[in-house]
């Protein structure tokens, strides 16, 4: 193997790039990519991403469209269908999904589908490099293996690395140029070749660490801290709540603290790719080695019944009214999982909108970035925004993802009945809206 050749192509910008997988990940890493100077061949088995990516049409919120147009019209980035085309790229980055099954249970599909795609069209002097979320061990005991049935060898005939995803989407301050890249190599040698392309692409630091199962460790931690620090402020908001206490003005409070404290806030239950997903990798994994990962799991049990506990809430509510759930007329404010964003993976809202559909609540969606969603077995069509006849007609009004977009002064004003999971009416001066709280 030359690596000499390969580090050449990097450092002058002549090697071509792939990126396995057009999503929220791989667009961006793909546009990032291109935009420092590669040329980049982007695959995808979907034949509309392929056709939107080569007429240089967004589809992901953290790309910018007219950056999209212009390295697409520059010839800098293609889409393709065809993975033949892995033997024209030097280097390539597997970016698909990683979802549980029904059981928690990691599925590598995807992985496993990509890396032999990859493998028909490995050749020497190659750089591959996994990117998807998923449990210590996948690099070296998934995609290693099936790399290695080709005859050539890890560290001596081609690269291996691990280097996790970093997207949070709607973030206006850190994207995938300016976000830190861990990198973790099977060999010193893969480590380097990795480490080198990402500091050609990316402003953020590239941090090595030893091996594959470091980087993808790493990313659990950071997400499972996420998951067990959000369970805990849920659980503090239900017993707050029993007790009377505002969680919000308590959570303010304790934030004033310079050290030893980290504000998270409770909602609705957790969305998202990487947070109610990541951290079941690892509790799954550690069952190989005997271990019952009890916190995760525990952590895990609170968020998953923030959904029950937000509509028993409604139920409550309601009931002062004289009014059953059943027969209710329920606006629901968001179904992304977070604000300002049209992402609605394992958002709360879907669980949320199934029990109200149990319960034969009469209610509407509003998002003004998520036209429909699939919840109850259906499609479920959303409405862009509220309206001062909505906010008048209904009997209650459920904050469930606090888009800026919304007109909150006119919801406080107009609503009959708002129960906010997110906060969502602190700045505003006077509610005449009977208002509660998470």
């Amino acid at each position: 193997m030359s690596g000499k050749t390969l580090l050449q192509k990097i450092e002058e910008k002549t090697a071509v790039i792939g990126v396995v997988g057009l999503g929220y990940v791989g667009l961006p890493l793909a546009v990032e990519k291109a935009k420092a100077g590669f040329k980049v061949i982007g695959f995808d088995i979907l034949q509309n991403r392929v056709d939107q990516v080569n007429h240089g049409i967004n589809y992901i919120g953290d790309v910018v469209d007219k950056e999209l147009k212009q390295i697409v019209g520059d010839g800098h980035l293609t889409a393709t269908t065809d993975y033949s085309r892995i033997s024209e790229v030097d280097a390539v980055a597997i970016c698909v999904p990683t979802p549980l099954d029904r059981y928690q249970q990691p599925n590598v599909t995807y992985v496993e589908s990509s890396a032999r795609s990859i493998s028909k069209y490995l050749h020497p002097g190659m750089l591959v490099v996994l990117e998807s979320t998923t449990y210590p061990g996948t690099t070296e005991e998934v995609v290693q293996p099936i790399l290695e049935e080709t005859g050539l060898k890890v560290g001596v005939d081609f690269y291996l690395a691990y280097s996790p995803e970093r997207v949070d989407p709607g973030n206006k301050v850190f994207k995938t140029k300016n976000t830190p890249k861990v990198v973790g190599g099977v060999t010193e040698n893969c480590t380097k070749m990795a480490g080198a392309l990402y500091r050609a692409v990316l402003d953020g630091e590239v941090h090595l660490v030893s091996s594959p199962k470091v980087a993808e460790m790493e990313k659990i931690l950071e997400n499972t801290f996420r998951n067990i620090n959000i369970a805990l402020v849920n659980e503090m908001a239900i017993l707050c709540n029993k007790m009377g206490i505002d969680i919000w003005e308590v959570i303010n409070a304790a934030k004033t603290k310079p050290y030893g404290y980290m504000a998270f806030y409770p909602g609705p239950g957790l969305g998202g790719h990487c947070i109610p997903i990541d951290p079941f990798y690892l509790t799954w994994k550690a069952r190989e080695y005997h271990y019952h990962t009890r916190l995760i799991e525990v952590a895990g049990e609170i968020n998953n019944e923030m959904p029950d506990f937000v509509v028993d809430r409604c139920m409550k509510i309601l009931n002062r009214y004289g009014k059953a759930l059943n027969g209710a007329k329920v606006a629901v404010l968001g179904a992304a999982y977070k604000k300002d964003i049209d992402d609605y993976r394992e958002s709360p809202v879907i669980q949320i909108v199934e029990l109200l559909e149990k319960y034969r609540a009469d209610f509407v969606v509003v998002d003004p970035y998520v036209k429909s969603f699939k919840a109850a077995g259906k499609e479920i069509e959303t409405v862009e925004n509220v309206t001062p006849e909505m906010l008048e007609s209904v009997d209650l009004v459920l904050i469930t993802t606090d888009h800026s977009a919304f007109d909150y002064e006119l919801i406080a004003e107009k609503a009959k009945v708002v129960f906010d999971t997110r906060n969502a009416l602190s700045g505003v001066q006077e509610i005449k809206a009977d208002y509660e709280k998470l």
